[in-house]
């Protein structure tokens, strides 16, 4: 299936689980913001994704505008959860949500836009 899709629709639908993770934790916060030492955790990328993403690879460019090396994929186990030790900040929370729909929103609208571009192909070929 990857000639049809290719490795966007993977990263596209891994995206959609972190991003679908994550609004769990960030309202979970929210929900706990008077319980006594409840702490706020967060879905992150894990330091070694960040470390190998912001790596350099030198490798040899035929062209000017041949684009960088960069990495492939991204699985579930790129991410993790962790926890603050600082208290549950609603306006914090508030953003990070806010945030975290749009970019839900964004990645449900590129995956969209990939299966159009498929529907597009099969009916121009008939």
């Amino acid at each position: 299936m990857e000639p049809l899709f290719g490795k966007t629709f993977n990263t596209l639908s891994t995206m959609m689980d972190y991003r679908s993770e994550r609004n769990k934790t960030i309202t979970s916060n929210i929900a706990n913001l008077d319980t006594e030492g409840y702490r706020p955790s967060d879905y992150v990328f894990k330091d070694d994704l960040k470390r190998v993403m912001d790596m350099q690879i030198n490798l040899k460019r035929t062209h000017e505008k041949h684009f960088p090396n960069g990495r492939d994929e991204i699985s579930a186990n790129d991410f993790k959860k962790v926890t603050s030790e600082e208290k549950v900040d609603l306006d914090t929370e508030m953003t990070n949500l806010a945030e975290n729909h749009l970019m839900y929103n964004l990645t449900v609208e590129l995956l969209a836009r990939k299966f159009k571009g498929i529907r597009n192909v099969l009916t121009e070929a008939k």
